[in-house]
C-alpha cells in the first residue's frame, strides 16, 4: 500500500481513544501511560495544538500533535502503526506540519525522542533535524532523550 492511499486530516474527538492507544504501544511502551484519552482529547480541543490525522479507509493508521508558540513549535507526539511505517506516512505528517509551522512565522520546531530509538533518529534526519542536547532521566526519569530542532526558513517583509 502506497502512501497515496493515506488522506491527512485534522483529529476530531472520536479520533481521542485510538489515537491515546497509539501514544500508549508505539510511542510510551515501557514508560506508563500518561496520554490517555482525555489528554489527547484537551490536545486536539487546544488552539494552540494541532492534531493531524494520517487515515486510511476513514480509520486513522498515525497521528502527530505539534503545540505552536510565537517563535518556535514542539512536535510532541509521532506515531504511525507498524504495518504502515516505512511506507511514507510518517513523512507526510510531518511535512504537514513543517509547512503549516512555516506559513505561521514559526522559525524552529524542537522534538524529543528516545536516545535508543535509532530508526527515529535516522527518520528525523532525513527530515531535517539535527541533534541539539541529550537530556538524561528524561522519559520518566529512567531514559535518555535526543532533542532535535528543525529550523525554518521564514521571508522577512520588507518594507
Amino acid at each position: 500500500m502506497a502512501a497515496l492511499d493515506i488522506e491527512l486530516g485534522l483529529a476530531n474527538d472520536s479520533d481521542a481513544h485510538p489515537l491515546a492507544e497509539f501514544s500508549r504501544d508505539l510511542i510510551e511502551a515501557g514508560l506508563g501511560w500518561s496520554y490517555q484519552p482525555e489528554r489527547i482529547a484537551s490536545l486536539i480541543d487546544d488552539p494552540d495544538v494541532v492534531t493531524l490525522v494520517a487515515r486510511e479507509r476513514g480509520v486513522p493508521v498515525g497521528f502527530a500533535s505539534m503545540r505552536f508558540g510565537d517563535t518556535r513549535a514542539h512536535l510532541m507526539l509521532l506515531a504511525v502503526q507498524p504495518r504502515h511505517q516505512r511506507r511514507g506516512v510518517g513523512r507526510m505528517l510531518v511535512l504537514w506540519l513543517l509547512e503549516s509551522a512555516r506559513v505561521a512565522g514559526i522559525t524552529s520546531v524542537h522534538v524529543e525522542l528516545r536516545m535508543a530509538n535509532e530508526p527515529a533518529f535516522a527518520f528525523y534526519q532525513s527530515v531535517g533535524f539535527a541533534e541539539t542536547i541529550r537530556i538524561h532521566g528524561y522519559y520518566r526519569r529512567r531514559e535518555t532523550a535526543r532533542r532535535m530542532i528543525r529550523m525554518l526558513s521564514v521571508s522577512v517583509a520588507r518594507g
